[in-house]
């Protein structure tokens, strides 16, 4: 298992690994206030869907602990600040709202505030626990999909740094089959705008010794046209009622070159990342994120001055260009809107 921790509770308040800072120093950040908490979110100190769930449900806790009030009525009106804050930082990855929705549903059923507090950190702990339960039973199951030898390619970071737990989603699968003893090797774009996969899963191979090639994002379809890769394994931030995957931007033009060459596109993520709410991709929320991540890179600038930038930071790929849905509840495979609702409510 993987020793990369992301965030760590400290009792009164949560340790950060700073990702912005990686790969060239490991600086970790200590936040007390659930407004720090919540700017460094937006900021993507810290991400990754289930990552972002796990800080969310501390960052309630990190509010409630600020909150002085003597009556439940009045402690609640208090928290509902605290909810609205950490909600409003990015709206695609779900986990992050499911994690609030449960501390919130928590705090409803308290008695007082102190009870509240209490049930609030135990409950974010609980959540803690879950996902990186989820992300080993998933990792195990995805490891069955990789075969001695095979090339892999992933996009983005879906390793220990997003998920806040030992396994990563699509690297935990990666890294288990290594675990295994099976000789693999992984192909990682560099993940333009931002360079997750240059900057952190390039790192966490590194760090596990799991043998990986860096390529720009559009080399992609060259390797997977010219029968390099064996399979393509993604994370997500979400999964539509009918399968549909929001993830990273360029994950679609990835699913739609892997089908079009005969190779197997495989999605790996916990169940708190599947929404029954959304019938379909159509209806995630794509969050829009500043000009400046493209235009510039480490502070320079690299357009000129006053084009229009369009920054998506991530695009849904339809349910029929994947292969399989990979859950800490088995493999989920076509059709899958019945396979999902199972998973996700079981």
């Amino acid at each position: 298992m993987s020793s990369i921790k992301c965030l760590e509770w400290l009792g009164d308040r949560l340790l950060l690994l700073d990702q912005t800072r990686l790969p060239q120093e490991k600086v970790y950040l200590e936040i007390s206030d659930y407004k720090e908490l919540s700017q460094a979110i937006k900021e993507m100190r810290i991400r990754g869907a289930p990552a972002l769930g796990v800080a969310a449900a501390y960052g309630m806790a990190l509010g409630a602990l600020q909150i002085r009030a003597r009556t439940k009525e009045a402690f609640l009106v208090k928290l509902e600040e605290v909810y609205n804050t950490l909600a409003s930082t990015r709206p695609t990855a779900v986990n992050l709202f499911y994690a609030l929705g449960r501390m919130k549903a928590v705090a409803e059923q308290g008695t007082s505030p102190s009870q509240i507090k209490q049930s609030l950190l135990a409950e974010a702990r609980r959540i803690e626990e879950e996902n990186n339960t989820a992300h080993q039973a998933l990792s195990r199951y995805g490891a069955e999909l990789i075969q001695d030898g095979f090339t892999v390619l992933t996009h983005c970071n879906a390793g220990a740094l997003a998920t806040a737990a030992g396994y990563g989603s699509a690297l935990g699968v990666i890294q288990a089959a290594w675990e295994q003893g099976k000789k693999i090797h992984v192909f990682v774009p560099e993940t333009r705008p931002l360079l997750q996969g240059s900057r952190l899963t390039a790192w966490e191979l590194k760090e596990q010794g799991i043998p990986f090639t860096l390529i720009t994002d559009n080399m992609a379809g060259h390797f997977l046209r010219r029968c390099k890769i064996n399979c393509v394994v993604v994370g997500a931030d979400r999964i539509a009622a009918n399968g549909d995957v929001a993830n990273k931007i360029g994950t679609y033009s990835l699913a739609v070159l892997a089908q079009e060459n005969g190779v197997p596109f495989y999605v790996a993520a916990p169940a708190s990342t599947i929404d029954l709410s959304l019938s379909s991709g159509d209806d995630i929320p794509i969050e829009e994120r500043s000009p400046q991540e493209v235009n510039h890179i480490k502070g320079i600038a690299i357009a000129p001055q006053g084009v229009v930038v369009a920054n998506p930071a991530f695009d849904v790929t339809p349910h029929y260009y994947i292969s399989a849905i990979i859950t800490e509840k088995g493999v989920l495979r076509e059709p899958y809107q019945e396979r999902l609702r199972k998973a996700k409510l079981s």
